[in-house]
């Protein structure tokens, strides 16, 4: 039970909806326990009323056997009214509990690095925030609310039981510490198969999330039966270890009848003998049958609850395994300033953990504000890396980048990042219309606006074709959309941010050469007055740059202008002719 442990603080919060739960789980089960009594008591009038000959007892016993029957039938109208309150109150708090624990997971995946998400599975992460949560949110409604009810029933139906007879009580009760090892026993095994069935879900949850992302190359390469036969198997694996821990669930509610069975062969031997011998009465049997009775359902939930605590411990345990990650990527800053775009690279290095590919080796250069700089090399050079690096969604294994000569780490984290424009090498776009996905970034953007820069992106021309036009829904991930279709539409949504620096990363490589050159000449006023950082493989993309470097193996091999590289017949030089031989033929 200790990954529960970190519920606490959300049970304090709610304390008074839980406190009100628990009042009126203890008011429901006296007014269900209450009526037992008079039952033995009217049990007792009917046998005294067969052996009475004078009217007159007859009548007085008539008179006590309506009010006991009246507190029968309304003694349980008013235990149902509190259940209902019971639930109006522990239920709810479980479901305020559930939206807060979801909304807490949710930040948490947005402060985590790119890192993180490189290393983990998207199914396994959504699995987290939708399956475990449900779990917990089980344990803490359904799961405390049984609980509490057996557990003060029990305390309730035992002090009555021993008002009544003690010898009775200790017979009816001699099952219980074989129930308690058998559920101890069983627990453990149910929580060991509920981590199990666990994992196997996450992982069902990823492969189908590979399987719809990657529907394309899967129907091209005509694997859909290999991928039918993998998800078959996953879930003939799922399905396995699921039957497995339902078998050991099931296990509980016969045992806990068979349980309370024997309780009453016990009542009725030993009860039964003592009214032969004149040491109780009809109605205390009745009483005692009528108490265990009123404990088959409590006791019949208490394998149910035991498998819910059981998966929502497991499940706390996945959660608390995720928001125990921390943020590597922390904002110390949170002042508002301009930023005029000046950057510095100094012996920076950074290599990717995952892979332990070295992306990038000690280099160092320096862009003044206003300077259009393009960075090309060979795939696997380390190119994106200065992307990521400078966006900081991953830091430096060392040295240091500078942004107007002040540490980037220093910088508000918050203002660097809405100061950039930045287009990523994949381009994105959420399940949306074209209108949401280019005014993304500014908040109450007109549509004068987001068709203005359209426009430059040159992609305008091809949204007013559409049926829909700017409402147009592009599908998940831009699905409806061509490769430079969603290129421009990316490009879009960086330029009506009206950044400082830009940041194209390799964004143009969907389009044509020609569309190209209308693109950047569509944005030249802006690039004028703004940093640029353009990522290609193009070297059309370099002609009018203020400076090329280029990049090998994570390290600077050449920089200068075009035409200095041009003239030094270097990497840059043969990519020139190659390209404009491939253009000429």
């Amino acid at each position: 039970m200790s990954a529960l442990k970190t519920l606490n603080p959300y049970f304090y919060k709610h304390k008074k909806l839980l406190l009100y739960g628990v009042i009126f789980i203890i008011l429901s089960n006296i007014l269900t326990i209450f009526p037992i009594k008079f039952i033995g008591k009217a049990v007792n009038i009917i046998a005294q009323s067969l052996t009475s000959t004078e009217v007159q007892d007859k009548n007085q016993l008539f008179k006590k056997l309506l009010l006991y029957g009246g507190i029968i039938v309304l003694a349980p109208i008013i235990s149902g009214i509190m259940k209902f309150y019971m639930r109006q109150t522990i239920i709810v708090a479980s479901r305020r509990i559930e939206f807060e624990l979801k909304n807490n997971i949710y930040k948490h995946y947005q402060t985590l690095s790119f890192t993180f998400y490189k290393k983990s599975k998207i199914g396994d992460l959504m699995n987290r925030i939708s399956e475990d949560v449900v779990n917990v949110r089980q344990y803490l409604g359904p799961g405390i609310m049984y609980s509490a009810n057996l557990s003060i029933m029990l305390i309730i139906i035992i002090a009555c039981m021993l008002e009544s007879d003690p010898v009775m009580t200790f017979y009816a009760i001699i099952p219980l510490p074989f129930l308690s090892y058998i559920i101890y026993n069983q627990s453990t095994i149910i929580n060991k198969k509920t981590k199990i069935v666990q994992t196997k879900q996450s992982e069902l949850s990823s492969f189908v999330q590979d399987s719809f992302s990657g529907i394309r190359v899967i129907k091209s390469f005509t694997k859909e039966d290999y991928i039918i036969s993998k998800y078959v198997t996953k879930s003939n694996q799922y399905r396995e270890e699921s039957l497995s821990l339902s078998s050991t669930e099931a296990f509980f509610s016969p045992l806990m009848i068979l349980l309370i069975g024997l309780s009453n062969l016990f009542i009725l031997y030993i009860g039964g003998e003592r009214y032969i011998n004149g040491k109780i009465s009809v109605g205390t049997i009745t009483d005692f049958f009528l108490y265990l009775n009123v404990l088959i359902w409590p006791f019949t939930a208490l394998g149910w609850v035991i498998s819910m605590t059981r998966r929502a411990e497991a499940s706390m345990e996945r959660i608390n395994d995720f928001l125990n990650v921390k943020e590597e990527i922390k904002n110390t800053n949170s002042n508002i300033y301009p930023i005029k775009g000046k950057i510095r690279f100094e012996n920076v290095s950074y290599t990717y953990p995952n892979t332990g590919i070295k992306a990038l080796n000690n280099i160092s250069f320096e862009i003044l504000p206003g300077e259009t700089i393009v960075f090309m090399g060979k795939t696997g050079s380390g190119k994106s890396t200065i992307a990521l690096l400078l966006e900081r969604l991953i830091e430096p294994d060392s040295g240091k980048i500078f942004v107007d000569d002040k540490p980037l780490s220093d910088h508000n984290l918050s203002l660097i990042r809405d100061k950039i424009g930045y287009v990523p090498q994949e381009s994105f776009l959420f399940s949306d219309t074209i209108f949401s996905n280019i005014s993304y970034g500014v908040e109450n953007a007109k549509m004068e606006d987001v068709i203005k820069f359209a426009k430059k992106a040159e992609i305008h021309s091809n949204i007013i074709e559409f049926k829909d036009k700017y409402q147009t829904e592009v599908g998940e991930r831009g699905v409806t959309l061509s490769g430079g279709q969603k290129q421009r539409i990316s490009i879009s949504r960086a330029l009506i941010k009206e950044p400082v620096i830009f940041l194209f990363d390799d964004s143009l490589s969907a389009v044509d050469t020609e569309t190209e050159e209308k693109i950047l000449s569509n944005i030249e006023n802006d690039i004028d007055i703004k940093t640029t950082l353009i990522i290609t493989h193009r070297v059309s993309s370099a002609k009018n740059s203020s400076r090329v470097i280029v990049l090998d193996q994570g390290k600077i091999i050449e920089i200068g202008t075009h035409s200095d590289l041009i003239s030094k017949q270097g990497f840059y030089s043969e990519l020139y002719k190659k390209q404009i031989t491939q253009k000429l033929s």
